[in-house]
């Protein structure tokens, strides 16, 4: 785990901004689903659309494309661009090159042509989900959060988005980032009803019952992050914590134990070292 995530209370600052980063690698899957091309004038009419329909310059725009995506998913920010640049002089078309490019500016900093990226995408495509769940966390990262529940709610909106437990999941991390505990409890937990297995989200959750007092609620969802494949330095240390609050020293011992074993380098290990419970 680990979106600038996907920076809230309870040391949310740190360990938080973790977690934001996967929760927006995670958010991030499925920018490309594929665009219509316009047809030849020979196709005839309820025709089957093969390879030699698509025009050269979509052929050309989408290889740019998938070589942009790699590059972006690699960490290669600036050779990303570049793909992207020719991708769109091929075809301005391609809302999933916008899309893309709106990702790259949003991870330059560069919230401006981020934003005007994703509109560019959203004209050519409105009935993106992903575009719309994008531009979202956009305004998340810019603290216009009121625009960015709404831009949350017309991703999950659209019918047959398959990633709307994603979108619930977003804008409950950027709920809790404006302090708005009440509803950030109601997407959050939606966002694990739709996906119990998720760690973002249920991370997410235990942190923020840990922060309302409901201790034995936040423990059932920590535990579930710990016992299974996603365990890691910070889910074991909010465990710590919680059931230190609840006053079950064994469990806490033996979290601790698995903390300094598969994380001896993590900063949490350093904290549980010094017995520092409280920061």
């Amino acid at each position: 785990m680990n979106q600038a995530a996907i920076k809230a209370s309870l040391s949310v600052a740190s360990t938080q901004k973790r977690l934001l980063l996967a929760c927006l690698c995670l958010l991030l899957l499925g920018i490309l689903q594929g665009c219509a091309s316009p047809l030849p004038a020979s196709t005839l009419a309820g025709d089957v659309v093969t390879d030699s329909d698509e025009p050269l310059a979509r052929k050309r725009a989408k290889i740019r494309l998938e070589l942009a995506t790699g590059y972006y998913a690699n960490g290669q920010t600036t050779i990303a661009l570049d793909e992207l640049k020719q991708s769109i002089n091929a075809d301005p078309s391609l809302p999933d090159a916008h899309n893309l490019r709106g990702l790259v500016y949003m991870r330059l900093n560069d919230f401006a042509l981020a934003e005007e990226s994703f509109r560019r995408a959203l004209q050519l495509s409105p009935q993106s989900a992903s575009i719309q769940h994008n531009l979202g966390w956009l305004h998340c990262q810019q603290n216009r959060f009121s625009e960015s529940s709404a831009q949350f709610m017309s991703a999950i909106a659209i019918p047959g988005n398959p990633d709307r437990a994603k979108s619930w999941m977003a804008m409950g991390v950027c709920q809790m980032k404006a302090g708005a505990s009440a509803d950030a409890l109601v997407s959050l937990s939606r966002a694990t009803e739709l996906d119990p297995e998720n760690p973002v989200a249920g991370y997410n959750l235990a942190l923020l019952l840990l922060q309302r007092g409901e201790l034995a609620k936040a423990q059932s969802q920590v535990r579930r992050i710990n016992n299974g494949a996603y365990a890691n330095a910070e889910s074991l240390w909010l465990g710590i914590k919680i059931e230190n609050q609840l006053g079950n020293k064994e469990a806490t011992t033996q979290l601790g134990g698995q903390l300094k074993k598969r994380f001896a380098s993590s900063k949490e290990a350093a904290l549980w070292e010094r017995g520092a419970l409280n920061e």
